[in-house]
């Protein structure tokens, strides 16, 4: 479960496919908005909790340090126009699984907010963005309006909500939620049967 928002879900999702290698295992991803799972679930987003904590933001730049290195993952590139409201990329992709493009939506969208960051909250610079990597932006952005995709988004947030998740990233194995990338290790050795 899954927001763009989120840099650890990219950098997830960036180690995904090695695990998913070595397990023989694919990962489903779903899309959920994060702010309605804040809103539902009382959290706030690291960035408002780690503000003015001292030693806390350098830990956890550190652990990313060991996370790319450990998955042999790119780091993510700061988004300079952080938070960015992420309603309509997370509706279109809905509409992306809706019309058979959603792995290719997913990368594009990762990419435009993680690897070569943009404002994607702007309807222009997303369509463009979107367009450049390929995909119908103009048909995509259209479909992300209509109400049964809506309606799906937000299913799929009060199911996460209801499962227990309280953030992005959330893995569940069967029954069993992990929560965030520092434990895909988990999630592997638990689909490893270890």
């Amino acid at each position: 479960m899954f927001d763009f928002g989120s840099p650890n879900a990219f950098l997830s999702h960036e180690a995904i496919p090695a695990i998913e290698k070595r397990t023989g295992v694919k990962f489903e991803y779903i899309p959920i908005l994060l702010g309605g799972i804040f809103k539902a679930t009382n959290n706030k987003s690291p960035a408002e909790t780690l503000a003015g904590v001292k030693n806390k933001p350098e830990f956890h730049a550190l652990e990313t340090e060991r996370f790319v290195k450990r998955f042999g993952v790119k780091p993510y590139t700061w988004n300079p126009f952080f938070p960015v409201n992420t309603l309509n990329l997370m509706r279109a992709a809905v509409a992306a699984q809706l019309e058979g493009v959603f792995e290719k939506y997913v990368e594009a969208a990762f990419h435009h907010m993680w690897v070569e960051p943009k404002k994607m909250d702007d309807p222009a610079v997303a369509a463009k963005a979107l367009s450049d990597s390929g995909l119908d932006a103009a048909k995509l952005l259209a479909r992300a309006q209509e109400p049964e995709v809506k309606a799906r988004l937000i299913e799929n947030t009060q199911f996460a909500v209801a499962r227990g998740a309280f953030g992005s990233p959330t893995f569940f194995v069967g029954n069993e939620m992990f929560f965030g990338k520092e434990q895909l290790r988990e999630v592997e050795e638990m689909v490893s049967g270890g």
